[in-house]
């Protein structure tokens, strides 16, 4: 619907848009194993290289995967800086689109004509030859399902002032607007809009959530870890030394969350790990210092947990595979991108700190 609305030509620019929504509820590995054959069949009906397609599809799902909750690192440290989910999700929105424009179609507009890639993709085929499903869910309610959490978080978030504090009404507001109740409200409504009311019966539905189940397991070993090494780093007073050090140079909260996820994840590879991480070691120091925006450490945080991707990143190598990108151009395009959008973000979120 979204490339229809645009025209085949601008798909480059339907495709961020496409990302940002569908990356809101769903891993970033998910989401693009989910759109990689949307991008493919596009890039061949158009004549274009994956890359033009692909590269904003990937900015448009790394975008959200970084700033917006529910995902696991971003909640994390929603949880970490006491921040307010719904005002968390309000802010990485307004900051998270314009760096998806920057970093996917705009940067992909300028790097694509640099980059040259086989004429032969192997895995391309195996996307463009599937059976396309007779019966789909339409725009409306596939847009419904996907925003549902999102909506009921941001409803939470503003609970105190769409209602009057302490009210039955302003409980059940702040009851549906917590993360785990609206993606739980979400996930039951799918199973309808886009599961029985699709053909599909309780069988197929229970094999679809039981399959749903394995991927969430490296995430949760991903975010303990995360836990655990933050635990050892407040414990041999690394959150002391930081505070002397924010004193001593006089350095905000939100530059000291930017610059200790961005060395976490140079170091470590993921983005979860260097969020987490970052945000349990910096929020005692932001309490320290009284820094009043919680949530915008929240966004400066996730920005400096996804720049400079390199070869200790799994990302880096699926990217490469899948549009059959050497190494080399894999840094000219992806780990660009990925600092794009943390070097964009940071400053957008900086701005919005000096607005606030």
């Amino acid at each position: 619907t979204l490339i229809n609305r645009f025209g085949e030509r601008n798909a480059h620019w339907a495709m961020v848009c496409i990302a940002f929504l569908v990356g809101l509820p769903l891993f970033f590995e998910v989401g693009f194993v989910l759109l990689v054959p949307i991008a493919f069949t596009v890039a061949r009906r158009v004549g274009v290289s994956i890359l033009m397609v692909g590269l904003p599809m990937v900015a448009g799902l790394s975008v959200v995967h970084a700033l917006v909750p529910p995902h696991p690192a971003a909640m994390m440290a929603v949880l970490a800086y006491n921040a307010s989910v719904g005002q968390t999700v309000l802010y990485a929105i307004l900051i998270g689109i314009p760096t998806a424009i920057i970093a996917g179609p705009l940067y992909a507009k300028f790097i694509v004509p640099h980059i040259h890639l086989p004429a032969e993709n192997p895995l391309e085929r195996q996307f463009i030859d599937r059976e396309p499903r007779s019966r789909l869910p339409s725009f409306a309610l596939t847009m419904g399902t996907i925003l549902l959490p999102v909506v009921l978080m941001m409803i939470g978030g503003w609970a105190n002032l769409i209602s009057t504090p302490g009210t039955a009404f302003n409980q059940f507001l702040l009851f549906i607007g917590n993360s785990v109740i609206a993606l739980l409200v979400a996930t039951l409504v799918s199973f309808w809009t886009l599961g029985l009311a699709q053909g599909f019966n309780r069988e197929s539905i229970l094999k679809f959530t039981n399959e749903c189940l394995a991927p969430t397991a490296s995430i949760t070993l991903l975010v303990g870890a995360g836990g655990g090494l933050n635990r050892i780093l407040v414990d041999a007073g690394v959150t002391n030394e930081i505070l002397g050090l924010a004193h001593a140079f006089n350095l905000s909260p939100l530059v000291m969350g930017w610059l200790f996820a961005a060395l976490m994840r140079i170091a470590t590879g993921s983005a979860t790990v260097a969020m987490t991480t970052a945000s349990g070691v910096v929020a005692p120091v932001a309490m320290g210092l009284g820094y009043p925006h919680p949530e915008l450490l929240v966004l400066a945080t996730g920005a400096g947990s996804v720049i400079f991707s390199h070869v200790n990143d799994g990302g880096f190598w699926l990217i490469k595979e899948y549009f059959n990108m050497t190494v080399i151009q894999t840094f000219k395009t992806w780990t660009v991108l990925e600092t794009l959008i943390s070097v964009v973000a940071f400053g957008l979120t900086y701005g919005l700190s000096c607005i606030l």
